[in-house]
């Protein structure tokens, strides 16, 4: 029996809630899945796991040991990864859940980099809108916005995502500048679906907090279908300044009411205190902060044209 990966078959299962999905996430059947828990129970002398054809939880016994199993797997193969570091180079899958929004159009010259860096490291990169639970999910770390979904979570924060509205020039033209957030009733509007406040706004202008609830016109959960929706005249719509940036200093968009700024949000990497591939995760995410040292460069190129102001309101 091999204890260790017996071990690290339990923490799966017991992080995943399901015998399928464990198999999955460890690229073995479910019935090599089946035959670890077995050996492991007959090894310890009781039973880990209520079993029933719709859930599986820990028992009693399971509880006890989850936690000091999860650190003892996470531990091993972050030593592994440390003996590869000192004998060549860290080498694995490093599996990462990254929101749509903030990856694309800026994180492939960054995933260039890191691999040139570390070509032993396989990334394993799945993108979507769907907020994930790192731990359930099977993956090393979640790039995203919103806080950790359990307090066995790590939250490290990256950059600030900054969020502005912004039209085309020819429908401002056509409609007029709003000066004020209230003027934004009478616009049509893009809006994401996504976030926690839903329709309400809070504006932050001369020490004073201005507060509105906004109808879109359109709503969605990608904010490139939306740059796309204001770069047709459609309306005004609100995004973060790193979809946006590029169309702003080209003057195909332009930011309306700067200086009333709205909270800003933390890209944050989001892992499990005892990650399996932590060394490897380390350098992972010491590189995207290395990159954009809290400043990312297409906010620094919008305050440089005086396109934004440079305060930043925390979310």
């Amino acid at each position: 029996m091999d204890r260790l990966q017996n071990i690290e078959t339990f923490v799966c299962v017991a992080r995943t809630e399901n015998f399928t999905e464990a198999a999955r996430q460890l690229r073995v059947a479910r019935s090599v899945i089946t035959a670890r828990i077995k050996q492991l129970e007959e090894y310890v002398g009781a039973p880990l796991f209520h079993r029933s054809t719709r859930v599986v939880r820990l028992t009693e016994i399971g509880q006890a040991f989850q936690r000091d199993c999860a650190e003892l797997v996470g531990r091993a193969n972050e030593l592994v990864d440390q003996m590869r570091d000192v004998r060549d180079t860290p080498a694995g899958v490093l599996s990462v859940h990254a929101l749509t929004g903030l990856v694309l159009g800026h994180f492939a010259s960054l995933l260039r980099e890191f691999q040139e860096q570390y070509p032993e490291i396989r990334l394993d990169l799945n993108v979507s809108d769907a907020v994930v639970d790192p731990l359930k999910a099977g993956v090393d770390c979640a790039l995203q916005i919103f806080p950790p979904a359990s307090t066995e979570l790590i939250s490290k924060p990256l950059f600030p995502v900054r969020r502005v509205f912004c039209a085309t020039p020819q429908y401002l033209g056509r409609h007029g500048v709003p000066r004020d957030p209230r003027d934004l009733h009478r616009h049509s509007l893009g809006l994401y679906s996504r976030y926690p406040s839903r329709d309400r706004w809070t504006f932050h202008h001369g020490g004073r907090d201005v507060t509105v609830y906004l109808n879109a016109k359109l709503r969605s959960n990608s904010v490139h279908l939306l740059r796309e929706y204001a770069l047709e005249h459609a309306g005004i719509v609100c995004v973060p300044t790193l979809v946006a940036a590029d169309s702003i200093l080209r003057g195909d968009l332009q930011v309306v009411l700067a200086e009333h700024l709205l909270s800003s949000f933390w890209l944050s990497a989001v892992y499990p205190e005892t990650s399996r591939n932590a060394f490897k995760l380390r350098l992972f995410i010491e590189h995207i902060s290395g990159r954009f040292k809290r400043m990312p460069p297409w906010d620094a190129d919008l305050i440089a044209r005086g396109l934004i102001p440079e305060g930043l309101i925390a979310g």
